[in-house]
Order: C-alpha cells, then structure tokens, then sequence
C-alpha cells in the first residue's frame, strides 16, 4: 500500500502518483461525501488525470441525459439541470470543483432508481439488475464469512438499529449497486477507451468487495487502481490500492437520535 498525507496531495497528485493514476484503465476516487476535502483531491486528480470519461456515483443515467451541452460551464446552471437537490447527497458547491476540472469529458451516470434499490433489498440483486447479473455473480450467495462480516458493517452503520431480519437485503441492495457501478464504467471504457474515472463514496471503492471486485470479474483484462479517502488512521491495511489521511469535518452524531 501507498500512503498518501493530506498536506502533500497537491503536490504527489502531478508527480508519483499521478504517474501510479495514470497507468490504470481505471481509477476509482472514494471520499467521504460530506468532506470537502476529499472533493478538492479528486478534482486535483482529474484535472491532472484528464480521464476519457467520467462516471459518478450520485447521478443517475437520465439525469446526465438532459444536461444540455452548454449547461456543464456554469455551477448555478449545471446544478439546476441535474436537479441535483433531489439527489439526496451534499450541497453541489462541494462537488462543483470535479465537474469543472472534468469540463469536456464525457459523463456517466450510474445512480439506479429508487425502485430497483428496494426490490434488491427484498428479492436479492440479480433481478433488479437483470441481464448480465451472473457475469457479476450476483446469481450466487456470498461465502457465510463474508455475509456475516457485512451484515455486522451494516448494523454499525445504521447504529446498531437496524432489524436483523432487514440485514441480508441492506448487503443485496449494496451488492447491486457495486455491479451496477462496475457494469457504467465497463461501458464508458468500451466507449471512449481510458483512463475513466468513477467518483464515489469509500464504500465502494473497496477492493475487496466493492467495485473492484466486480470489475475484475466482468472483465478481467482491465488494470484497476482504488483511492481511499479517511479521516481517521486506519487499523491495518485499508482496502484500496491508494489511500491518503485528511482532517475530518465538525458534524452530528449521526446515532444520537437513537440513544
């Protein structure tokens, strides 16, 4: 693993690791969504990547589809095409600086409906995704380790509230997403070759179960690079290829409302 501090991104992003980022077909940004931070490092890195395409995470296909051409140059102008307060994700001021260093490059939205989300979460991941669900293998069961292991994630993220009995489709629903991420870049990377970059949260950037490994299962001959983003000094080795220390940023106990 190669550790990157916060205080010397700007500088690695056009040398070394820039170097590193650029060798793969793939780069994968993670970031915790509220850190602003963790916005201005991506968007160092993509202006510097000068990616082929891009595919984020917090849109969906059809709201990409209505973004005129002119819109993209403008912040007040882009947010409001992408209707991007119906989103459910941060303020788009905090993401504007990644639009703005990608102006130009083809985008990707790889969001799925609500709906879909929730059939995984009740009937498994292969039938929201529908065609191509085996080649991501979302047709087969996790080992019972790995289950367990993330169904555990799950409850400490939802503060230890969440009913046991919804545990199983929170990991289906996540499954889906992960495949689904994947299955966006594969397309993008057939369409205008790479490097293609995916913006999304530290979750899904992991490399032991999150896109990576679904993109490695799809399609194989595609070199891959993950960055995480943390706030906090990690206990053994985090799961991605890169990962760089920031400051953390003041908010609400996200658990107090059920103490």
């Amino acid at each position: 693993m190669l550790a990157f501090p916060s205080s010397s991104w700007a500088e690695q992003v056009t040398s070394a690791a820039l170097d590193t980022l650029a060798r793969a077909d793939v780069v994968i940004l993670g970031e915790v969504h509220d850190n602003p931070s963790h916005h201005l490092n991506q968007a160092r890195a993509v202006a510097g990547l000068q990616p082929a395409a891009m595919v984020f995470e917090m849109l969906r296909s059809d709201q990409v589809a209505r973004v005129g051409s002119d819109d993209w140059g403008d912040a007040a102008t882009l947010q409001a095409a992408l209707n991007w307060a119906d989103t459910g994700f941060p303020e788009f001021a905090m993401y504007w600086p990644i639009f703005e260093a990608a102006r130009g490059v083809a985008v990707y939205g790889a969001a799925l409906p609500l709906a879909a989300v929730r059939l995984a979460v009740f009937n498994g991941a292969a039938k929201p995704f529908g065609a191509g669900a085996e080649v991501f293998g979302l047709d087969q069961a996790l080992a019972e380790d790995e289950q367990s292991r993330r169904e555990s994630g799950q409850m400490n993220a939802h503060c230890n509230a969440m009913p046991g009995e919804m545990l199983p489709g929170m990991v289906s629903a996540q499954r889906l997403r992960d495949a689904a991420f994947a299955r966006t870049v594969i397309e993008a990377h057939q369409t205008h070759g790479g490097p293609i970059v995916l913006i999304t949260g530290n979750g899904h950037a992991r490399t032991d179960w999150g896109v990576p490994r679904y993109l490695q299962r799809a399609s194989s001959d595609l070199t891959i690079l993950s960055v995480g983003q943390l706030e906090h000094v990690p206990e053994g080795a985090p799961p991605y290829d890169l990962w760089l220390l920031t400051q953390g940023v003041d908010r609400p106990d996200p658990c107090a409302a059920f103490r």
